[in-house]
């Protein structure tokens, strides 16, 4: 990709979950570099935090690569109707569902949306997740660890239980792990522990459901710049954010969403069980 990319940000802070509005500098979701070449043509797929970062890089490149989406948010709804305005000028059909994933009954009303949309779900992403930055664990209450439990967590495990009746014989699973399922940040101890989790979590559902012909894959970023960042950490980190990879830099949500998209195709029909890096430089083992 061509267009600029930043190797640093100022400080600066947001109110969880943050928004892409008070980001600066903007991130990069492909909105003017991602073009597509047909490689998910009729496919419907269910997006998870698809308003912002990843999940909106995801809805973008999905769109043009033929997807019709449903984008699953919680309450950032300019975020959303933005994301829903490229989806559809890619010509495809955009479904919103706002609400909160960590709610278990709300979590279950998404897939059945999705079918009456679209009538199957060949794609599941789930991509959203709550983090917040601490420096021990008596700062972490346990209203905190058990909302990052339900939704980093269970929410993925409700979606994907209700997904994969609906899925066909080549259907996808992907899910967003970490980094820090494999090198754990002390100061993110609940939230990677549910990346380490969901990654096992991945890994079962491969082996669970190769003989339905559905695959099952996760994920793992490096740091990348979405509103979760300034939402989630010290100004001091946010400004220093990315630059302890040896790319030196954030990564741009428009970097992932080409190994999403990859993992939704039909030529990834023999990759499941993987975890892959998408880190700057920094190994996954």
């Amino acid at each position: 990709m061509s267009s600029p990319r930043p190797e640093s940000q100022p400080e600066q802070q947001q109110t969880p979950p943050g928004t892409l509005g008070e980001m600066d500098p903007k991130p990069d979701h492909g909105e003017e570099t991602y073009r597509g070449s047909g490689k998910l043509t009729g496919k419907a797929a269910v997006i998870t935090g698809g308003d912002s970062g990843i999940g909106r890089a995801v809805a973008i490149a999905f769109a043009r690569e033929g997807a019709d989406v449903l984008i699953s948010y919680l309450d950032e709804h300019e975020d959303a109707e933005d994301t829903a305005k490229y989806v559809r000028e890619a010509g495809r059909k955009c479904v919103l569902v706002p609400g909160d994933l960590s709610d278990r009954a709300h979590a279950k009303t998404i897939i059945p949306k999705a079918v009456e949309e679209f009538g199957k779900v060949d794609v599941l992403v789930n991509n959203a997740a709550f983090q917040m930055s601490h420096d021990t664990l008596e700062e972490v209450s346990d209203e905190e660890w058990d909302h990052t439990v339900a939704t980093n967590l269970t929410a993925m495990f409700v979606l994907c239980k209700d997904a994969i009746p609906h899925m066909p014989s080549g259907g996808s699973i992907i899910n967003s792990s970490s980094v820090n399922s494999d090198m754990p940040s002390p100061s993110l101890a609940p939230y990677a522990m549910t990346k380490s989790g969901i990654a096992n979590f991945t890994a079962s559902l491969a082996q669970m459901y190769a003989e339905k012909g559905i695959r099952a894959n996760s994920v793992a970023p490096g740091p990348v710049w979405t509103p979760l960042i300034p939402a989630t950490m010290p100004e001091e980190k946010v400004a220093s954010f990315g630059q302890q990879v040896p790319m030196g830099r954030a990564g741009q949500p428009a970097e992932l969403a080409p190994v999403y998209v990859l993992l939704a195709s039909d030529e990834a029909s023999y990759v499941s069980g993987a975890r892959v890096a998408v880190t700057g430089g920094n190994p996954i083992l």
